[in-house]
Formats: C-alpha cells, structure tokens, sequence
C-alpha cells in the first residue's frame, strides 16, 4: 500500500514509532518488531477498533515487519464463531494482512493452565471459595486497602487439587475461582488478587467442551502475547493500569527460566472518542437485540460493517485514523472529520448521475413527442479518465420538486415562472405554465426549450444562473432511497450518568424514500457501487439490494450542513 507524505509525516512524530525506533537502537529483541491486533470475537468492530488496526498494522508496514491477527476468546458465554468471520472481513477490507493464520488465545489454554499450575506451586495462587460480589467488596478502594481472603493461606498441595477438580468439572459456576496472590494493599486496584480462572458450564466455540474453567482476560492476555512472540503490545489508556500485572505474571511464569530473547513491552495511546456516537460494544449490543437498528451492519452503527454499508471506503477510514493520529490524552474527535474523510475520497471516485427524489413532472411543451435525444454528460469532472456516458432526454422529464418556485425570492436561481435555468448536459428551458392538483399541490411544470443551446454544442455559451438535474420520464426507473442521520442527537449520548443513552437516539435517524426516479445507467449497479447523485450527495447501493429493487443509502451529503441545521433547532 502506497503511503502519502501525510502518512510518512505522522510517523516521524509518531511517539510509538519514536519508541520502537529507541528499542531497535538498543537491540532489544534482537531488532525484531511484531505487532498484533487482539480483538475480543465478542462483537463487531466499530470505527474506533479502525484506529487500532490501521496503527498496528501501520507498524508492521513501517518496519517491514508482521502483525498477527489474534482473538482472545476467553469468554465462551459472549463470543461467536460470527463475530470471528466479521473482524477477519472487516480487517481485510481495511486493506491490511496478518502473518499466517489467525491466531486465537484458546489455543494456548494448556500453557495458560501449566503456568497457572507453577504459580499454585510457588505459593503465588490460591484458589478462593467466595462469590464474586464477595471477592469485590473484600478489594476496598482505591484509597482503602483490601481484605485478604480467609482462603490465601491454602496449602499448595489443596490448591493444586481444587484447580484440578476444577478442571475436571466437579463444580458449580461460581463455586471457585483461581487467584493471584500479590498484594491486597496494592493503590493499583488490579494488583490486589485478581482473579485468574473462573468455571464456565458452556463449549468454547474453537475448543469444545474440553474445558470447564476459562482464563481471565487479564492473565491470558498478557501471556499470548508473549507466546507469539509480540515485542510491542500497542494498547489504548485504560489498559495502562493493567501494565504492572502482566509484566507481574510474566515475571513469575519466568522465573527459573532463560532469559527470553523476546519480551513484550506495552505502549498505550488514546482511544478514539467520536462525538454522536457509543462505542461500547455492550451498548452497541443493546441497540441490535432490542430492535433499535437493523442488525451490526446497520448504516447508523459506528460499526465497521455499518460504514462499509453506508459507502464508506477503505481508504476514507484509513484517511481519518491518520489525521485524527495518535495522542497520550484522549478526545473526543467530531463526526465531521470523518464524513469529510468519505467526501475527500468519493469526490475523486464517484461517478456523478441524475437521481430525483422528489419528483414532479417537467413537460416540455415544444419538444417534438416521439423525439429522444442521448446526451453526452462526464462521469466524473475530477477525473477525466472516467469518460463519459449517453443520458435519455425527452420530452417529458422529472425534476426536484423544490427546484420549483410559484413565487421565488430574489436570489432564488433555480425554476419559477417566466424564469430559465439549464438542465444539465441538455438545454435551457423556460418555465411558461405550472398545474396544481385539487389540494394546491405542483402537479406538473410546463416549459419550452432553446434548441440553439444544446450543452456541448458551439451555440450553446448563453448563460444561465441556474443549473438542474433530472431525468426523462420515459426512460427513468424508481427505486428506494434511504436517508441516514446522526443515530444520537446528544453529542456525548454515554456521558450522562443518570439518563439511560438510548433516550438520546435521534427519532429522525432514518428516513425512507420510496418512488424515486433515478437514470437508466443505474438500473446495472451492484451492491456496494459509489455515485454521487448530481446536487444531493453521495449515496450507495446497499448490500441488501436484490434484483428485483434497487437501494440506495445516503452516504454523507456534498457538504457539512448538519451542525447547521442542528443550531438553527
């Protein structure tokens, strides 16, 4: 993948890089660099995952080196083998490849139990018969230290049997739990005990019914890194407190052992915060079982499955991870930026075609009637490498129903009575009469045409004010257009402690348009296709379309007129 001097730029400030480029000056690792991206199969991947992907991946490329593509699938109740097949999708659309096969924390849950087994014998693990609200109200706070439990000071030898008992299924979920023993008075919340192993009743969807009792995500984490071999763990900030306890488990698996020629060293950046928009996959979660949206892939979700339906593009999403970069602080980042992102790239991409929402009639009354002209039209003015096509004109055409006035202002520049404009790629007309049906609706628009100022045509240089799309009437077909907004109207719809999130969702988030008339070079277009639809936006063909209808979904509009809009409210 070509990288722009904006990207080679941000690498050069970079604080990761800086400290990468430190660590190969030392030789540490003996000059390896292995990066991974380590998602949890417990949901899909939404936009701020982007920013992790693009980073890690974006090292690897940097050096000339690898990043593994691992699942820490320790929760057998919350993951899926669904969720698995969406983040290698969304990985590979990113435009980014993992070294090998993917990896999965499951399968190293025999040395994960091994090492488990050295720290019962090294008196550094016990196993606690209390409940987990028990264990919690035992940690105290981060101003008063905890309470050792009164199971701590088990004997290796009863340790040992419980974990194996454990292992072997003899009892109940949360009957026992395996835990660390290091320091209850610990101000780092994380070193007071933690739990390492939890009995779970349910099959692992990589390993079956082998195993009853599951890592926790913070001991297993930190080990499969080691495993693979990882020299640097790119984390966001909240994992910055759980650094002491891995490098802390990672002591204690070694001890006794050589000096490895690889140790992993966890650097945190900012995650990404995005105004409008939840992040939580527990949340996003919530919003796809109770209805709320239309499955992961709903275009309103921030989701990376939802934006690929949207008609984001790769390379728009790549765009924004590097202009947003990495911080040590976190922000929050405006939506904008990203919908900028998309604009920047289709507007370089997309073909430009008449699309009418709102149609009413335009007849054309001194157009012969049989009489159908191909017009020449450029599919794109920013590239002229794309060429161009042949559009229908005719004698009865339909245009936006608000590019008509009765009674236009002043600066009004598009249709109104006695008043020309251009219809692009064609000619100019001149409105000369207009028909209302019975409830003082536009029903139909008349108008004559110039035949000297045909579009292209030497004749053609008079100049209008205004330009219109449309389509002809006879050669056009309809489709379904969907209309998205913002899903939240708050612009932090988590941040308020006592309001549930969902009271911030925006009624008006998707509006759907039925019956509208599109050109016939549209009837061919697959799911996925990107055009932008002459004076409206860019929209895109959704991946739900079949062959019987079309679909088109908003992608973003020609320009940034929401926050407007909102303040006008």
């Amino acid at each position: 993948m070509e990288k722009d001097d904006a990207v080679k730029e941000n690498e050069k400030t970079n604080f990761i890089y800086q400290e990468i480029d430190k660590d190969l000056l030392d030789n540490k690792n003996k000059g390896v660099v292995l990066t991974r991206f380590p998602p949890e199969p417990n949901g899909y991947l939404h936009i701020g995952h982007a920013k992790s992907i693009c980073l890690n991946f974006g090292i690897a490329q940097h050096y000339n080196a690898g990043c593994n593509l691992r699942f820490d699938d320790t929760n057998p109740i919350k993951e899926d083998e669904e969720y698995v097949d969406s983040i290698q999708e969304d990985v590979k659309w990113l435009g980014f490849k993992w070294v090998g096969e993917p990896k999965y924390a499951s399968d190293y849950f025999d040395q994960l139990y091994l090492w488990a087994v050295k720290l019962i014998k090294n008196g550094k693990a016990y196993i606690d018969d209390q409940s987990a609200d028990e264990i919690a109200k035992q940690k105290g706070t981060p101003t008063v230290p905890g309470v050792e439990s009164q199971f701590r000071n088990r004997s290796v030898e009863v340790n040992l049997d419980l974990f194996e008992r454990m292992k072997n299924g003899e009892f109940k979920e949360g009957e026992k739990v395996l835990r660390a023993k290091i320091d209850m008075a610990s101000p780092n919340m994380h070193m007071r005990d933690p739990i390492m192993y939890r009995i779970i009743h349910k099959p692992h969807h990589r390993s079956g019914n082998k195993w009853c009792i599951y890592p926790m995500y913070d001991y297993a984490h930190g080990q499969s890194d080691f495993i693979e071999g990882i020299t640097h763990s790119i984390c966001t900030l909240e994992f910055e407190v759980h650094r002491p306890l891995y490098n802390w488990f990672l002591d204690q698996i070694l001890e006794g052992d050589p000096i490895p020629d690889v140790r992993t060293r966890q650097i945190e950046f900012a995650r990404l915060n995005l105004n409008y928009t939840v992040m939580s996959k527990r949340k996003l979660l919530e919003l796809v079982q109770k209805g709320i949206v239309d499955g992961w892939n709903d275009p309103r979700m921030p989701t990376i499955s939802g934006l690929r339906r949207r008609g984001y593009t790769p390379e728009s999403i790549r765009m924004f991870a590097e202009k947003v970069g990495v911080a040590k602080r976190d922000n929050v980042i405006d939506v904008a930026l990203l919908e900028f992102c998309i604009r920047e790239d289709l507007n370089k991409k997309a073909m430009r075609v008449n699309a009418v929402l709102d149609p009413v009639k335009l007849v054309i009354t001194n157009y012969p009637d049989d009489m159908a002209e191909w017009m020449e039209t450029p599919n794109n003015p920013e590239d002229e490498t794309m060429g161009t096509r042949k559009i229908p004109f005719s004698k009865e055409l339909f245009i936006e129903r608000d590019d008509f006035m009765e009674d236009p202002p002043k600066k009004y520049f598009r249709l109104g009575p006695d008043r020309e404009v251009r219809l692009k790629s064609a000619y100019i007309i001149k409105c000369t009469n207009y028909i209302k049906d019975a409830d003082g609706r536009i029903k139909e628009i008349h108008a004559t045409y110039d035949a000297e100022t045909r579009s292209g045509m030497p004749q053609s240089q008079r100049k209008v004010k205004g330009t219109l799309h449309w389509v002809s009437a006879k050669h056009c077909f309809e489709a379904d257009v969907q209309l998205y907004d913002r899903l939240f109207m708050d612009p932090e719809p988590d941040g308020h402690k006592d309001i549930d999130f969902k009271e911030f969702l925006n009624p008006q988030s998707l509006t759907v348009i039925s019956g509208c008339k599109l050109e016939p070079f549209l009837k061919d277009a697959k799911p996925l296709d990107h055009f932008q639809f002459q004076r409206i936006g860019y929209f895109t063909v959704d991946s739900k379309s079949d062959g019987k209808k079309l679909i088109f979904n908003k992608t973003v509009g020609l320009k940034d007129s929401w926050s407007k809009n909102s303040q006008k409210e």
